[in-house]
């Protein structure tokens, strides 16, 4: 009887543990995939900034409607109805390095109704080249999203750059 009584004790010890590691993974799996859901809310908001004109003509205030701040954005990832993380571009985006390329520039394609409007009347040199410089300039931006989740307040942060072709009073107000 006392054997009967160990063993029924080493058992039930056997299954909490087996239950306690069983949750322990579990909740381990649900923050990984929360963590990749706010990463992925955090690419979004890039994804967002730079895709829209206001990246490089008012970096400041990129999301018109924000929902609590410059530069904010809320998300609702799980479809709630309540904004489960907020999304702030912080610091302000910037212009980290322009170059003013000349409209001979082999970046500039003629037959490109976008690059038509980067050429000022040319100077030609003496061998016969354009010279002058254009109204465009490739920028390189720095984008960057911390992701905070509203019931943790834990954050992720998440930086890419992108390159992007603006004119030069764009490169004036905002870049080096």
């Amino acid at each position: 009887m006392i054997m009967g009584l160990i063993l029924l004790m080493v058992l039930t010890m056997l299954a909490l543990t087996t239950l306690n590691l069983g949750k322990s993974s579990l909740q381990i799996v649900g923050n990984m995939q929360w963590r990749k859901q706010v990463i992925a809310v955090a690419q979004e908001a890039i994804d967002d900034a730079i895709s829209t004109t206001r990246l490089f003509l008012s970096p400041a205030a990129i999301y018109l409607n924000p929902c609590s701040g410059t530069n904010t954005k809320c998300v609702d990832v799980n479809g709630d109805g309540n904004a489960d993380v907020t999304v702030e571009l912080k610091p302000t985006p910037t212009c980290v390095k322009a170059q003013v390329f000349k409209s001979a520039s082999v970046n500039l394609n003629l037959n490109d109704p976008n690059d038509q409007a980067c050429v000022l009347s040319p100077t030609v040199g003496p061998d016969g080249l354009i010279v002058s410089k254009s109204m465009c300039s490739d920028t390189v931006w720095q984008v960057r999203a911390q992701a905070t989740d509203n019931a943790t307040q834990t954050a992720i942060a998440v930086t890419e750059g992108v390159a992007v072709r603006v004119s030069t009073d764009v490169v004036a107000t905002y870049c080096p």
